[in-house]
C-alpha cells in the first residue's frame, strides 16, 4: 500500500465515523477543502475517500459546490425498519432451533453492553456491540447469508440509530431488551423471542420516527426565521 492509499483509507475512515455518528449532519453540505482543513489531510486524500463514500451512498457530489450528506428520510426508516424485522425474527427462530447450549449461553454473556447518553463516542462503541450481538444471533443460526444481510443492514442504520439514542437516555431500556431476548433465546422459546425483537423493532422505530420529526420542524422553523 502506498502512502496516497493510507492517506485515503484514514480520511475515508475519519469521514465516514462522523456520517454514521451524525456529527456530519445528515442533509447538510460539505466542501473538499472544509474537509481536507477539518481533518487535516491534502486535498487528494479527501478527494478519493469522498469517491468511496459517495459509492456506497453516503454522500452525492453537487458540481461546483461540494458534496451533500445523504439524509436520511421516514421512508428510509420505515424500508429498514421492515427488512430488519424479517431478518431478525427468522435469525432468531433459527438460533433456538439450530444453535448449541454453549452458543446461546455465550451470546447471553454479550449482553449487558450499555451507552452514555449524549456521548457520542459511547454511543459508536454500542452500536458497534449492538451489531455484533443481533450478528452472533444469526450466525448461530448457521445461515451464514442471512448473518451477512443482517450485519448490511444494521451497519447501513447506524446513522438512524444515532438519531434516536439523542432523543431521550433509553441506555437501561435498550441493556434490558438485549437481556430479556438472550433468556428468551436460553429458553428456547420461540415465540416469546420473535415477540421481543418485534417489540424491540417497534420500540426503536417509533424512537428514530420522534426524532426524525423533531428535525424537520427545527428546519422548518428555521427557514422561516422562527
Amino acid at each position: 500500500m502506498n502512502k496516497l492509499t493510507s492517506l485515503a483509507n484514514q480520511a475515508y475512515t475519519a469521514i465516514k465515523k462522523d456520517i454514521l455518528t451524525c456529527k456530519l449532519d445528515p442533509g447538510s453540505t460539505i466542501a473538499q477543502s472544509q474537509l481536507a482543513k477539518q481533518y487535516v489531510f491534502s486535498l487528494t486524500p479527501v478527494r478519493e475517500a469522498l469517491k468511496r463514500l459517495e459509492q456506497e451512498g453516503y454522500v452525492q457530489s453537487i458540481p461546483r459546490f461540494g458534496y451533500l450528506i445523504s439524509a436520511i428520510t421516514l421512508q428510509d426508516v420505515e424500508d429498514l425498519y421492515d427488512l430488519r424485522l424479517v431478518l431478525e425474527q427468522s435469525a432468531v427462530r433459527m438460533a433456538i432451533q439450530r444453535a448449541t447450549d454453549e452458543q446461546l449461553a455465550q451470546i447471553q454473556e454479550k449482553a449487558t453492553f450499555t451507552y452514555k447518553f449524549k456521548d457520542r463516542g459511547s454511543y459508536l462503541e454500542f452500536l458497534e456491540q449492538n451489531v455484533n450481538f443481533h450478528v452472533s444471533i444469526a450466525l448461530v443460526s448457521r445461515n451464514r447469508k442471512l448473518a451477512e444481510m443482517l450485519a448490511n443492514v444494521l451497519i447501513e442504520m447506524t446513522r438512524i440509530f444515532n438519531l434516536g439514542l439523542d432523543l431521550r437516555d433509553s441506555a437501561e431500556e435498550m441493556r434490558n431488551e438485549h437481556i430479556t431476548l438472550a433468556a428468551a433465546l436460553v429458553a428456547r422459546n420461540i415465540q416469546l423471542a420473535e415477540q421481543i425483537v418485534q417489540d424491540q423493532i417497534m420500540f426503536s422505530r417509533q424512537r428514530v420516527a420522534e426524532m426524525l420529526a423533531q428535525r424537520i420542524n427545527q428546519n422548518t422553523m428555521q427557514e422561516i426565521g422562527l
